[in-house]
């Protein structure tokens, strides 16, 4: 895994050729391995979590392939007949993407143990970043009279991104590494790469700009009523009320995660470099800059950051563990859990005081994170890591 496609990938949009050309003269990887690959790059996980990690691996195209509806089916429907319904269904799986984001990033940032060096900061502006996402497409779908559903969307890792996109990547959850950064973090922000090479798995642009033409050709009315107002990091989150603050919003998403047509280094606000590009200077320990042959990573050095080793999280999650590890796992998903009712609850008219509740509830995952990442798994020299797993209320 890691090579370039066999054939260039065909861009739709001005924009994205541009970035798919600096993507490949950068020296971008493309292909994606899974957590097997980076089990073993790790050297640090027990016999029994390679075997889990293989078997997701070996079930990811399976997987991604019973997956594969949602957004395949919503592009196949014509154009004009993408109406209000179809919106609502496409805005939905657009929240099960971006939350899908948050965890392995999370993991990540929190494995770095310097948390004021470059990588930790970058990776940090990242999550904010994706939370931010989270929280337009969430506005837009209750725009349209929808509800967001957000922990009936939480996936369980390892496995395929949510609707069948980005075919044959499995996303995991790991410590920070090289192969993780690679294989997890670039893969799912890499511009102009085929979700599959396949007419049939779309790519999430094309996701993207189908919706920006459904709001155009429907130009739905757009209810405020239910849309939250928050301060999530450095953005400011707010309602949309016309097509205009539509397609500026999804705009938002789409060029804080890649760049613009001029540069990867292009922002709304500022030169910070868009997600992909972000996590490529991780991955090749350079920054980008424009050269004359392109834009490559030959600016000044990123170290790679001294990181807590946490073991890629096996298929069917931690087994056997002791009774201070089991309360640990426990805890963070109670936490995490919570935090995903607060977003549910906060687009179902608590606002930004409940949404402001489920954040400062999720900054609190950190300790309970690292705890686990402290923590050695026995027979191997990696340790334990969180598994993101939604808690499903007991029924009455």
């Amino acid at each position: 895994m890691g090579e370039e496609p066999d054939e260039p990938a065909v861009a739709p949009f001005k924009r994205r050729r541009f970035l798919a050309s600096a993507a490949v003269a950068a020296g971008a990887p493309t292909a994606v391995a899974g957590p097997a690959q980076a089990a073993a790059s790790q050297a640090d996980v027990t016999a029994a979590d390679v075997a889990a990690t293989e078997a997701a691996a070996a079930q990811a195209p399976a997987q991604t392939a019973a997956g594969l509806g949602s957004v395949a089916r919503l592009m196949a429907v014509p154009e004009d007949s993408r109406g209000v319904a179809w919106l609502r269904s496409a805005l939905q799986v657009a929240v099960g993407l971006e939350l899908a984001t948050i965890p392995p990033y999370l993991c990540g940032w929190w494995s770095v143990k310097d948390q004021r060096s470059e990588v930790a900061r970058m990776i940090r502006r990242i999550v904010g970043d994706e939370m931010y996402h989270l929280g337009i497409v969430c506005n837009l779908l209750v725009a349209v009279g929808g509800r967001p559903q957000i922990k009936a969307a939480a996936p369980v890792y390892p496995g395929p991104l949510p609707g069948g996109v980005r075919a044959g990547v499995t996303v995991y959850l790991s410590g920070l590494t090289r192969p993780f950064v690679r294989d997890v973090m670039m893969a799912i922000e890499a511009p102009e790469v085929s979700l599959a090479r396949s007419v049939q798995s779309p790519t999430v642009g094309e996701f993207y700009e189908g919706m920006i033409g459904a709001f155009r050709a429907v130009r739905p009315d757009l209810a405020t009523r239910g849309q939250v107002t928050q301060h999530i990091d450095t953005d400011e989150l707010r309602p949309v009320r016309s097509l205009d603050d539509v397609e500026h919003a999804i705009e938002i998403i789409r060029e804080q995660g890649e760049g613009t047509e001029s540069s990867p280094t292009d922002s709304f606000s500022d030169d910070r470099p868009a997600h992909y590009y972000a996590f490529g200077e991780i991955y090749h320990g350079r920054e980008l800059r424009e050269t004359d042959d392109g834009w490559r990573y030959v600016g000044p050095p990123v170290p790679f950051p001294d990181v807590r080793p946490m073991a890629p999280v096996p298929v069917g999650g931690w087994r056997n563990t002791s009774a201070h590890v089991g309360g640990l796992l426990f805890r963070f998903d109670a936490m995490y859990s919570t935090v995903l009712d607060s977003l549910d609850a906060a687009w179902a008219g608590g606002g930004h005081r409940t949404l402001g509740a489920g954040i400062r509830t999720m900054r609190g995952l950190e300790k309970p994170a690292v705890e686990l990442m402290e923590t050695l798994v026995p027979g191997g020299r990696g340790t334990y890591g969180p598994q993101f797993r939604a808690l499903r209320r007991p029924r009455r």
